[in-house]
């Protein structure tokens, strides 16, 4: 039998570059042992004014995160350089704070996190329902 751990789940962009500090900064902050990874280009942008196809589709992957590995938490990220949604830092903060009204409209009792990786790589907490 192997031991599951903790899990937070993630709405990341498929670029590579957030992969890892995302990572290792949500397992820290959030104390969990794994984080459920979601991609998708310009993540921020589709949560606050994608196409309801493409918003159901990262809430199917979100549930299965909550419902097979008990995530209680969940962080949409923004970064600079993003080819996928190529906006100032100002216009990425506007479209994480709609992200989140699209996530707090699902139902679900999850701690919500933005955060925005900046040009050095380092993550840059913006909102914490828990705080």
């Amino acid at each position: 039998m192997t031991e599951r751990g903790s899990f937070a789940c993630v709405i990341t962009c498929i670029d590579g570059r957030v992969q890892q500090p995302i990572s290792d900064w949500l397992k820290a902050r959030l104390s969990v042992d794994h984080i459920d990874t979601i991609t998708e280009a310009g993540p921020d942008k589709v949560l606050s004014s994608g196409s309801k196809a493409d918003i159901d589709a990262i809430l199917r992957k979100v549930l299965i995160s909550v419902n097979a590995h008990h995530s209680r938490a969940i962080a949409v990220v923004a970064h600079h350089d993003c080819a996928g949604n190529p906006v100032s830092k100002k216009e990425h903060l506007r479209f994480l704070e709609e992200g989140v009204k699209t996530i707090v409209g699902w139902g679900m009792p999850l701690r919500i996190i933005t955060v925005y990786v900046n040009e050095e790589w380092a993550v840059e907490l913006i909102y914490d329902s828990k705080k």
